[in-house]
């Protein structure tokens, strides 16, 4: 069964039983896969009002900028949403590193035998 959303080019997001819809960024130029995170209706509001990623922070239950205390802000270049509207896509340009442990990546870690390696 088709859902309205699959077809249509109104967004509707379809956010989850807590009001969010996982967002993932990529580096706009290099496709990099930099974070992955949640926004809620406000949240996304004002990505797209202000050009700059804004998510849901599930454990500080509060609305945050990307990169409000280091400046690394991510400036939205383009905004997709997937067929069914429960997944955003941010491609963006990322003044400084994307990941809060100073990483350009939040995904800066592979897993190899059960373990983690950088790189």
């Amino acid at each position: 069964m088709t859902d309205c959303r699959d077809s249509t080019l109104d967004l509707n997001p379809n956010y989850d039983a807590n009001g969010l819809i996982t967002a993932v960024a990529t580096h706009a130029t290099t496709g990099e896969l930099l974070m992955l995170a949640h926004m809620n209706a406000d949240a996304l509001a004002k990505t797209l009002d202000t050009g700059e990623a804004w998510f849901w922070s599930r454990s500080r239950q509060r609305l945050w900028k990307k990169g409000e205390s280091s400046g690394h802000v991510l400036r939205v270049v383009e905004a997709r949403i997937d067929c069914d509207q429960d997944a955003l896509w941010l491609k963006v340009d990322p003044a400084g590193p994307a990941c809060h442990t100073g990483q350009p990546s939040c995904f800066f870690r592979r897993i190899e035998g059960g373990r983690l390696v950088r790189g």
